[in-house]
């Protein structure tokens, strides 16, 4: 008998968010698969979970999947996290839960934490439709992407490193005007979480005066969105 992968979302920020049906999980399965195991070894001893790990991540998850899938056919089941939030956004896992399907073999994706939706729904911005853009390529296809965001009436959703945030809201302050609304929103669950909201100029400015820590996540208003108004130099901390 077959058995069954566990996808299992991971905390982005504060520990006390990891949920008992993921310990559970995390205990019970034969392997636990980690996009680093070096992060995720505080994690793992944090919860008391001493189930093996391996390392499963983006540079070698075309040689790994076929044993991992043989192994579950062979009836074990085996969990598969990310460094923080759920495994297969803007992170792997969509390549082995794909090569499940193709195969019949049962997968299970926990409900647990991602970094765009409380960024999201803080930033203020339209919920109801939205557009989940992830990292944007660095150079090719680079422009074709913003200008597609640019004439979107739907709320779009960016991860951008510290490194990169000022070019980007730059750019997009250029093909999207200067005034649109938009979000960001950094250390998500955090002690210093904070969401710094006006338009995309404003919080430009502020990034270069600013130079943020950690992960980000970017949130920009749609076409219909350039009407809302925006209050100069108006930030405020989540």
């Amino acid at each position: 008998m077959s058995g069954k992968l566990y996808i299992v979302p991971t905390p982005v920020g504060n520990l006390s968010d990891m949920t008992p049906r993921a310990i559970e999980v995390l205990n019970k399965v034969s392997l636990i698969l980690c996009e680093d195991t070096r992060t995720s070894a505080p994690l793992l001893k944090h919860f008391g979970i001493t189930t093996p790990v391996s390392s499963h991540h983006k540079f070698n998850e075309h040689e790994t999947v076929t044993p991992i899938i043989d192994r579950i056919e062979g009836g074990e089941d085996i969990a598969l996290i990310s460094d923080a939030g759920t495994p297969g956004i803007s992170d792997p896992g969509f390549m082995l839960s794909r090569e499940c399907r193709q195969r019949d073999i049962e997968v299970s994706t926990l409900p647990g934490p991602t970094a765009f939706v409380p960024a999201l729904v803080n930033s203020g911005l339209p919920c109801d439709r939205f557009n989940f853009e992830g990292f944007l390529p660095p150079k090719k296809g680079r422009m074709t992407r913003l200008t597609d965001i640019a004439s979107r009436d739907t709320t779009t959703i960016i991860y951008e490193s510290p490194l990169r945030i000022v070019k980007t809201l730059q750019q997009l302050a250029e093909v999207c005007g200067p005034d649109r609304p938009a979000s960001v929103s950094r250390e998500i669950s955090k002690v210093f979480e904070t969401t710094v909201r006006g338009s995309l100029s404003q919080i430009c400015d502020f990034f270069k005066k600013n130079t943020p820590k950690g992960e980000l996540v970017l949130i920009i208003g749609g076409q219909q969105d350039n009407t809302t108004k925006v209050h100069k130099n108006k930030y405020k901390d989540a």
